[in-house]
């Protein structure tokens, strides 16, 4: 499964993306977690199979769900709170369950 969680400039996920590989790590899932700028949605999402969208870019959720669901991907808005304690658990959760609802 491949995860990319996408924010305003695809620096402010670094820590997150790393809290999220350490969940993995121990939960013994294979993904790989990148973050992107929401300029790079489209050809991420191309490539992976769960978009999460950080708060500070909610505005653009509703379009890149829509895109995502019109090509079979999947796509959702990491909780506020999630984000900022940088809960990996919590979002790499988030997006499993993205991925196995499709």
């Amino acid at each position: 499964m491949k995860i990319f969680l996408c924010c305003a400039a695809g620096m402010s996920t670094s820590m997150l993306v790393t809290k999220m590989e350490k969940a993995a790590e121990s939960k013994n899932i294979q993904c790989q977690i990148s973050a992107h700028s929401v300029a790079e949605f489209e050809d991420c999402i191309a490539e992976c199979d769960v978009c999460l969208v950080a708060p500070q870019v909610r505005f653009k959720y509703e379009d890149f769900k829509r895109e995502a669901e019109a090509i079979g991907k999947s796509c959702g808005l990491i909780d506020m709170m999630n984000y900022g304690m940088l809960n990996g658990d919590a979002v790499l959760t988030q997006a499993i369950d993205l991925y196995e609802s499709r």
